[in-house]
């Protein structure tokens, strides 16, 4: 069973924000395959659907990107879902929009949620898919620029990552890590 939980804020305020990017991705993906994250436990949205055989759970924690990791560990636990078979899908300042990178670990670079979720989990060891959001310009503060929506010259970028985010989590379910990684990050 694998897991893939997108990074972001509850409520309708932040649905559009570049911080919640990780939702929209989500969101896309269950959309397409017409899912339902009905489920509410764990402190977060979540279904688990079968993929080609492969059991996934899609999970959107509602606990506020600053405490995501308070969501996906109560729900690693009860599945027994390994460390390794979890994929988080978040936001990331270094990279432009538009632009995807898929890692198999590493820090917080400052995140928040990934911090929480470092600390939940007792480990940077953790596959990411960070997607592009872009550096704030002028003296635009990182909080505003995370917490506002993506300007209109952004939105096709932003959509083709969004696209391009979903294809390398199906491929996941397919393919090594190591594989959607060679495929995914040269684009």
């Amino acid at each position: 069973m694998k897991c893939i939980v997108g990074l972001g804020n509850p409520g309708k305020k932040y649905e559009k924000t570049r911080h919640n990017i990780g939702f929209a991705i989500i969101d896309e993906w269950a959309e397409r395959n017409n899912w339902s994250l009905s489920q509410k436990k764990f402190n977060g949205l979540y279904t688990m659907e079968r993929v080609d055989g492969e059991k996934v759970i899609l999970l959107k924690p509602q606990t506020y990107m600053n405490l995501s990791g308070e969501s996906l560990r109560p729900l690693m636990d009860f599945y027994d879902i390994n460390v390794e078979d979890v994929l988080v899908v978040y936001d990331d300042l270094d990279l432009p929009p538009g632009k995807i990178r898929l890692r198999k670990k590493g820090g917080h670079g400052g995140h928040n949620g990934i911090r929480n979720i470092i600390d939940q989990l007792g480990t940077k060891e953790f596959k990411r898919l960070r997607v592009g959001v872009g550096r704030p310009e002028g003296s635009k503060s990182v909080i505003d620029h995370v917490l506002g929506t993506f300007y209109k010259e952004e939105q096709e970028p932003v959509q083709e990552s969004i696209d391009y985010a979903v294809q390398a989590c199906e491929a996941w379910l397919k393919k090594t890590f190591n594989e959607v990684m060679n495929d995914y990050n040269m684009k």
